[in-house]
């Protein structure tokens, strides 16, 4: 298949690179040329602009937000060069209400719309083992299903209003920072009595909490180690914000959430907006003065 594919930052060109080697035809863009290429080592073609990316029989987008979104979609004349016909699946972390509007620009342009975004860091991403949540119409979903295939361990349909995939994955990353914070207010309670953040994350991730996130980011936090980031904080304090936008536009209060927006505001105020998001652990240790 021939597959246009915006956004080259690290899930996306991971996600790129093994679309090239299940054999589909890429044309690809990038903002900045450098992610491209290796991917042109791999037999891709380079897109001079997103409406050239356009060309294609389905278009990918793994942009970082909404505003990236909004530039390279729609204000760049891509969307609005779109054959009608076109599948266009945005595998990006956007806000409900983008998606609502990208659903409504789409219609117009005779383009059918999937949102399709990810739980999975980079290197499930290069692994193809992302779980994909996917919404939108269900003739289309049937044909890209092979390369969502390609992408990921397993598809999760969540019917025909892609809004649903956005809010699941709104409110699965919200979960996750939940967790984040959970563990680093944890680790800052035992070391406070001597006892090492490392053997409560082990315990927990074995035990009582014995899942991915749980285990993974608990190693991460214990090790302190959040250089390089697979998930950037600033994107995390981003999806924080996406969920309280969608919760004020429902009426769903959302308190955590406000707690932490603010601790993610306060981790970034300290430098660590460019550090992985389990860096958020951090400021329990520095409000209790053990950092």
């Amino acid at each position: 298949m021939k597959i246009g594919f915006l956004g080259l930052g690290g899930m996306g060109a991971a996600m790129a690179t093994n679309l090239i080697r299940a054999g589909h035809q890429l044309i690809a863009w990038n903002r900045s040329p450098g992610p491209l290429e290796p991917l042109l080592a791999l037999g891709a073609q380079a897109a001079r602009d997103p409406v050239e990316a356009f060309d294609a029989e389905l278009v990918i987008s793994m942009l970082a937000d909404d505003d990236s979104s909004r530039a390279v979609l729609i204000d760049s004349g891509a969307l609005a060069s779109a054959k009608a016909g076109l599948i266009h699946l945005s595998m990006a972390t956007l806000s409900t209400a983008f998606v609502g509007e990208l659903m409504e620009l789409h219609r117009r342009q005779g383009v059918e719309f999937i949102a399709a975004p990810v739980f999975g860091r980079t290197d499930v991403a290069a692994a193809g083992k992302l779980n994909i949540l996917v919404a939108g119409p269900e003739v289309a979903i049937a044909k890209v299903q092979p390369v969502l295939d390609v992408l990921g361990q397993k598809t999760w349909p969540l019917g025909g209003d892609p809004r649903h995939a956005a809010v699941v994955k709104i409110a699965g990353n919200f979960m996750i920072a939940s967790a984040i914070e959970a563990m680093g207010e944890s680790a800052a309670l035992v070391k406070s009595f001597g006892v090492e953040p490392a053997e409560l994350l082990e315990i927990m991730g074995n035990t009582l909490f014995n899942a991915p996130v749980y285990r993974n980011y608990g190693a991460l936090i214990a090790q302190q180690r959040f250089d390089p980031a697979a998930f950037r904080l600033v994107l995390g304090l981003k999806d924080v914000g996406l969920a309280l936008s969608a919760g004020q536009a429902q009426r769903v209060p959302l308190p955590f959430a406000s707690v932490l927006r603010d601790n993610l505001l306060e981790a970034i105020a300290h430098g660590d907006g460019e550090r992985d998001w389990s860096a958020l652990s951090q400021v329990s240790m520095r409000k209790s003065g053990q950092l």
